[in-house]
């Protein structure tokens, strides 16, 4: 077999980032023995139809699991067709019935209904993962969903809110990916059998009965659990690639937008990403703890976003019956986006059900703020006696910016003689009990999964 080692070039998702899990369904081994159970699926179906006799389909049968990678890369040498090789390594094996493989298909019946059953094993994958973090953040959102905390808007302190009900936004839209996730396993559509340009002529060909070719098909796509477009080429539409890069950005958005919210408020020290016993921050900084998770996280995010713009090229630019310019790309990009959101979500994991909260520095950031932050009650309390409310606003605009510049010179804040009577726990609104609700919702949902604890490897 053919071997890598750390002397050749390698792709940091080849053993850096992702899980085993998905390396393994996007392996050579793997994609080779999800085309073999494609062409199984279509000597069973040519069996019902009487094309295939009993004694080929077990042959065929038989041999699906004796994967050879090196025989095939040494035929795509001479043929320089890696579906063919591999195709000419399966049926040499099957003595019986190898010379019944791939009658009427063309290559993309194999390997588009092939893509598809990979894609569904991958997006079960982070469908869990994404419960697993939704799990942790669940658990936050109960914790704190009554700790008051400062906002923050154009990043400078606003109103208060509450940890839990900043939990629940990044809950809320991950639970939107989830369901995203769910729909996309629903959705999916792969090719079916259709030939080489979509018409299903050489089926019909061989079976002289249009009914009999519908069979061939319904029966292929019950074997492999797929449903297939009615309408396709000689690929799948590639609108659907599109859709589904635009499903997986929107799930590493999601996952940045967490990762930057924690950078920021490690910033402020008021959350920490867990930080190993022996890890180092800096190499010229010992004291450092920089939130390198997070930051991992954000990086591969930008990665799959970059993708839907390839997807969008690649279904733009399939004329007419097909193309074969997506081809190479699609061997990177698809494979690349799964991986990264694989990393990204068990990197999403480990720093949320180890975040560190710390209640102090909260506490203290709330206390200077405050008294800023309570001049809204001022201002209601303007209006509900008469006054005007664009008056009182300017009125305590002004005072709020004399009050900035004693503060900033180390004074006390005049304000907050002034809203001394107010309780700045009392003024998060109905935060607490919306991230309460949210988190019914959560619980009631996450019933369907359990909580995996895989960790990121780096």
């Amino acid at each position: 077999m053919a071997s890598f080692g750390f002397n050749d070039y390698l792709s940091p998702f080849s053993w850096r980032y992702g899980s085993e899990a998905m390396r393994s369904i996007f392996s050579e081994h793997h994609k080779r023995l999800t085309w073999r159970k494609t062409w199984q699926a279509l000597a069973y179906a040519q069996m019902q139809a009487g094309m295939v006799t009993k004694a080929e389909y077990q042959d065929i049968e038989k041999h699906v699991p004796d994967v050879d990678v090196e025989k095939a890369l040494e035929l795509e040498k001479q043929i320089r067709h890696d579906m063919v090789a591999e195709l000419k390594t399966f049926a040499s094996q099957c003595k019986t019935g190898g010379g019944k493989l791939h009658v009427g298909a063309t290559s993309m019946d194999i390997q588009d209904n092939a893509d598809v059953l990979r894609q569904k094993q991958a997006i079960q994958l982070l469908a869990q993962r994404t419960a697993s973090t939704l799990f942790a953040l669940h658990r936050l959102i109960e914790k704190y969903a009554d700790t008051p905390c400062v906002a923050y808007t154009h990043l400078q302190a606003a109103e208060p809110t509450t940890l839990g009900y900043r939990f629940a936004v990044w809950a809320q839209d991950l639970l939107a990916d989830l369901l995203t996730l769910e729909w996309l396993l629903l959705v999916l559509q792969s090719k079916g059998l259709k030939g080489a340009v979509g018409t299903s002529a050489s089926f019909l060909e061989l079976l002289k009965d249009e009914k009999k070719v519908e069979k061939l098909e319904s029966d292929f796509l019950e074997k492999l659990g797929l449903q297939a477009f009615d309408v396709a080429t000689q690929t799948y539409p590639r609108k659907q690639d599109l859709i589904l890069a635009d499903c997986l950005a929107g799930l590493a958005q999601t996952l940045h937008k967490i990762g930057l919210d924690v950078r920021l408020l490690q910033m402020q020290q008021e959350l920490q990403e867990p930080f190993d016993k022996k890890q180092v921050g800096s190499s010229a900084m010992p004291f450092k703890r920089n939130p390198m998770a997070s930051e991992r996280m954000c990086s591969l995010a930008r990665l799959v976003a970059a993708s839907p713009i390839i997807a969008w090229e690649n279904a733009a630019n399939n004329a007419l019956e097909r193309t074969l310019d997506d081809s190479a790309n699609r061997r990177i990009w698809m494979e690349q986006d799964f991986l990264a959101l694989d990393e990204m979500l068990l990197l999403s994991h480990r720093i949320l059900n180890g975040l560190q909260v710390n209640d102090a520095v909260v506490r203290k950031h709330l206390d200077v703020h405050a008294p800023f932050a309570l001049t809204e009650v001022l201002l209601m309390d303007y209006v509900k006696k008469g006054a005007s409310r664009q008056v009182a606003h300017e009125k305590l605009r002004e005072e709020s910016m004399a009050a900035w510049e004693q503060v900033l010179q180390g004074k006390d804040n005049p304000l907050r003689k002034r809203v001394s009577h107010v309780d700045i726990k009392k003024h998060v609104g109905l935060s607490a009990k919306k991230a309460k609700r949210l988190a019914a919702r959560l619980k009631q949902k996450l019933s369907d999964y359990k909580e995996s604890t895989v960790d990121a490897k780096f």
